[in-house]
C-alpha cells in the first residue's frame, strides 16, 4: 500500500503568517502553494517553493478564486474564459518560481471554493482540467475522489490524483461537510491518524453520524492553516509506518 500525503501551504500574506510552513513541509511528501489570489504573494511563494526543494518535497500549485478576503472559500461567478485566464497566470508564477529552484512543477490542486464547485460542475471542471493543460500536459490534477474534476482531467489528456481527507469531516454521501458548520475540521491528532489509515487501508470513512462510506485515494490532504497541522502531519506518518503503508509523492 502506498500513499501521498500533500498539504496546502505558502498561504500567508507579506506580514502575516498563516500556518507553521516550516515545521510542516518536511513531513509531508507534496505541498499545494498558494498562487496569490486566494492567499500568499510572490515572496511567500519564493520562500515557500524553496523549503520544499531543500526538503524534498514534490511541489505542486493551488489556484483558487482570486478573493484575499474571502480566503478562496466563497463562490464567484467568473466567467469560463477569465477563470482559465486566471488559473493559467497563477499556476504559471508557481512553476516559474519552481523552475528558479530547480525543481519540476509536479501537479495542480484547486483551492477552497473553486475545488468543491469543479468536484461538482462538470462545465466547471472542463475549464480547470483545460487551464492545467494549457500550462503543460504533464502536470498530474488534483481532485476530490470519485468528482467531476478527476473525470474533466482524464478526458483532457491528464494524469489525474484522486484526494481524500484526513482533518475534514465526511458527510454520509460522501462529500466534505462545509465549513459553515459544526464539526467540518477535526481537531484531534489521533482521530485525522486514524482517518488516513482508515481511507488507504480500508478504503472507507467513518462519517460524522457514524456511518461508514466507501473512499478510495492517492494522496491524502492535511490542511496547513489548521491549528496544529504539523503535529496532524506526523502523527499521520507514525500511523501509516505502524499499519505498514509507504508514504512517498504522487508518481511522475
Amino acid at each position: 500500500m502506498r500513499v501521498d500525503l500533500n498539504a496546502d501551504v505558502g498561504e500567508s500574506l507579506g506580514p502575516w503568517p498563516m500556518g507553521d510552513d516550516e515545521a510542516l513541509i518536511p513531513l509531508v511528501t507534496s505541498v499545494n502553494v498558494a498562487c496569490g489570489a486566494h492567499a500568499g504573494d510572490p515572496l511567500t511563494i519564493e520562500r515557500t517553493v524553496r523549503l520544499a526543494a531543500a526538503a524534498g518535497v514534490a511541489v505542486g500549485a493551488h489556484p483558487g478564486y482570486p478573493d484575499l478576503v474571502g480566503f478562496g472559500r466563497r463562490d464567484l461567478d467568473m466567467a469560463p474564459d477569465e477563470l482559465e485566464a486566471s488559473i493559467v497566470y497563477q499556476v504559471g508564477a508557481v512553476a516559474a518560481f519552481a523552475a528558479d529552484a530547480g525543481v519540476p512543477l509536479r501537479h495542480v490542486k484547486p483551492h477552497g471554493a473553486l475545488y468543491n464547485a469543479a468536484a461538482r460542475d462538470p462545465r466547471l471542471a472542463a475549464t480547470v482540467a483545460r487551464s492545467v493543460a494549457r500550462v503543460s500536459p504533464s502536470l498530474v490534477l488534483v481532485g476530490l475522489a470519485g468528482s467531476a474534476l478527476v473525470a474533466a482531467g482524464l478526458e483532457a489528456g491528464l494524469r489525474t490524483a484522486e484526494e481524500a481527507f484526513a482533518d475534514r469531516a465526511y458527510e454520509a454521501d460522501g462529500s466534505l461537510r462545509s465549513r459553515r458548520l459544526d464539526g467540518a475540521v477535526h481537531a484531534d491528532p489521533r482521530v485525522v491518524a486514524q482517518q488516513a489509515v482508515s481511507i488507504v487501508r480500508d478504503g472507507r470513512v467513518t462519517t460524522l453520524d457514524g456511518a461508514s462510506v466507501a473512499v478510495r485515494a492517492d494522496t491524502i490532504c492535511v490542511h496547513g492553516d489548521s491549528p496544529g497541522a504539523a503535529r496532524f502531519a506526523e502523527a499521520i506518518g507514525e500511523a501509516m509506518a505502524a499499519a505498514g503503508i509507504t508514504v512517498a509523492p504522487l508518481e511522475g
